[in-house]
């Protein structure tokens, strides 16, 4: 596809999404348009920071990587965080750039290669308040030529852009819970896991998640015990 056409299209996309779920879905069809696997908005850790679940604001990245990543405490080691915390580039990287010789790099390399991330790219952006947040896109790819990852990065902030809106409107007018995030809630509330939830309501793992943390956000929780502790104590779900 011609490159203005993409981005063009891509972007109405983005700009017509009426909800995160929608959003990250549309994140994750820009993701594999250029050949990726993952999409993720995270802000930048802070340097106490050893968490990347805290981090991540929205993802398509397995749970169960994330879980693994966070047990073995992987994100102070992360090679490329120290580049964009020094700089505003786009930061492309891949498995064969890293020196797996080092004690601390292998985890991530042994990680990384199990569930299929062999490359990636991080793209820096700005909120208004001056917080600092980051686009990635993680996958096996080729790496993107220079035309691309100029398309990329203009998609990347029309798409942190849109999502700002978003969590503005989200601030100044609080959402009651959908139908959609109150069922999520309740086979949580079950013991389901993400994914049997997806089986019962035919959606993938990764939107079931987006709504959970839409509904986090909204009741203002920290995780899923507290969510279905809040949406149980106020009555939303029995």
């Amino acid at each position: 596809m011609i490159t203005l056409e993409r981005q063009s299209l891509l972007g109405k996309e983005i700009s017509a999404a009426e909800s995160r779920p929608r959003w990250l879905q549309v994140l994750q069809n820009v993701a594999k348009e250029f050949g990726y696997t993952h999409a993720s908005l995270m802000r930048v850790p802070r340097p106490e920071e050893d968490l990347i679940a805290n981090t991540l604001l929205e993802t398509t990245l397995p749970i169960r990587f994330i879980r693994e990543f966070d047990e073995m405490r992987l994100l102070r080691f992360c090679p490329v965080l120290p580049k964009v915390k020094q700089s505003i580039m786009p930061q492309s990287w891949s498995l064969a750039d890293l020196d797996v010789e080092q004690p601390e790099v292998a985890p991530i390399v042994e990680l990384l290669t199990q569930y299929g991330i062999h490359n990636g790219l991080t793209i820096p952006t700005n909120a208004l308040n001056g917080d600092r947040h980051l686009m990635r896109f993680d996958g096996r790819c080729d790496h993107p030529s220079q035309v691309a990852l100029n398309e990329i990065g203009m998609i990347a902030l029309h798409a942190f852009d849109a999502y700002e809106r978003m969590r503005r409107t989200e601030m100044e007018t609080p959402r009651a819970l959908t139908k959609r995030e109150l069922e999520v809630i309740h086979w949580t509330s079950q013991g389901k896991t993400s994914a049997e939830i997806g089986q019962i309501l035919s959606l993938s793992d990764h939107t079931i998640n987006a709504y959970m943390n839409n509904a986090i956000r909204k009741l203002d929780c920290v995780n899923r015990t507290q969510l279905v502790a809040k949406s149980i104590r106020l009555k939303l779900i029995s």
